[in-house]
């Protein structure tokens, strides 16, 4: 079905709230989650609604025209109504946790990643035909491996309230490079990337998982009623958002574009392939209509209070 795949990046530059709907709980508003892991996840429709958004806006319509079935946004998302005449020509993948900045006695925090996130990298790079050059370490529980010594106290690692033993593992360091490297190039990234060469952890799926789990933002949000000037009855809730500095990857996936038979004027442009499609989404086609590359993109809710700006970057060769 699709023809073309590429490697996405999303690199939460503020906290990021992808709601889950309500829930029974102390939080009252969580964020999506695998079932299976409980890690965070961003679903690929939201991921697709929110590019589609962003480029409604980004790239100028010459007209009324360009709303019609042979639009270009039409053309790749698929048609804002009748969803059953064609299907759109790009597919986005749900978007898998990758590393999750915890707080570090030493270095501020750490870039804490497991073997399962690992593979999990591994796995879509290499259906996206850039198979890596590094196999996967494994680690005991209860300790962990470093790529450099900057954030032990001694042969110790502290994240949060726990102490791990820690041993420099060159194999992690050459993991943290590959991923710097195609999550965080160019200049405008180089601090995050240098810290990111540094600072990555590995800790075992058991006790990353207690990370993924409790290591969130919760925010709590009161309701002013207009007419008191004071908090509502009830009107107290708490928001749970993925922190700043957290990287998720994903695939996106093309095959050429589609129509409803009979529905394409004769005058219209060519069919896009499958690679065009994904070259004019990450690329774009000069300064009338940019691509999302190594910009930013809203996600998510509380936009208007700063929420959900994440970094797209598509892996560099």
């Amino acid at each position: 079905m699709f023809e073309a795949s590429q490697l996405v990046f999303y690199y939460a530059v503020s906290p990021v709230h992808m709601g889950a709907g309500s829930a029974i709980g102390a939080i009252d508003s969580p964020i999506q989650r695998e079932v299976h892991t409980l890690h965070p996840m961003f679903a690929g429709s939201g991921l697709k609604g929110a590019l589609r958004h962003h480029f409604n806006r980004a790239w100028p319509r010459a007209g009324e025209g360009d709303r019609l079935a042979n639009g270009l946004i039409n053309r790749i998302f698929g048609p804002d109504t009748g969803a059953s005449d064609f299907a759109g020509a790009l597919s986005l993948s749900d978007a898998q946790l990758l590393a999750l900045p915890v707080r570090s006695l030493k270095g501020g925090f750490a870039y804490v990643t497991s073997p399962l996130a690992l593979a999990r990298l591994h796995r879509l790079a290499t259906q996206a035909g850039r198979a890596p050059d590094w196999a996967v370490p494994k680690v005991a529980e209860n300790k962990a491996l470093v790529a450099s010594a900057n954030l032990l106290q001694g042969k110790q690692l502290v994240l949060e309230a726990f102490e791990f033993p820690a041993e420099l593992d060159g194999a992690l360091a050459a993991i943290a490079l590959w991923i710097s490297a195609h999550a965080l190039p160019g200049n405008s990234n180089a601090f995050f990337s240098d810290k990111f060469k540094a600072d990555l952890v590995l800790l075992n799926d058991t006790d990353f998982s207690h990370f993924a789990r409790h290591a969130m933002v919760v925010e709590p949000h009161v309701r002013i009623d207009d007419a008191s000037g004071t908090a509502s009855d009830g009107g107290l809730f708490y928001v749970e958002n993925l922190p700043p500095e957290t990287l998720m990857v994903g695939l996106a996936q093309a095959s050429i574009e589609r129509f409803k038979k009979g529905s394409r004027s004769a005058d219209s442009a060519a069919l896009l392939n499958a690679p065009e499609v994904l070259s004019r989404v990450f690329e774009g086609l000069g300064a009338a209509q940019p691509g999302i590359g190594g910009k930013l993109l809203q996600i998510g809710g509380d936009a208007t209070t700063g929420r959900g700006l994440v970094l797209v970057q598509p892996a560099q060769p």
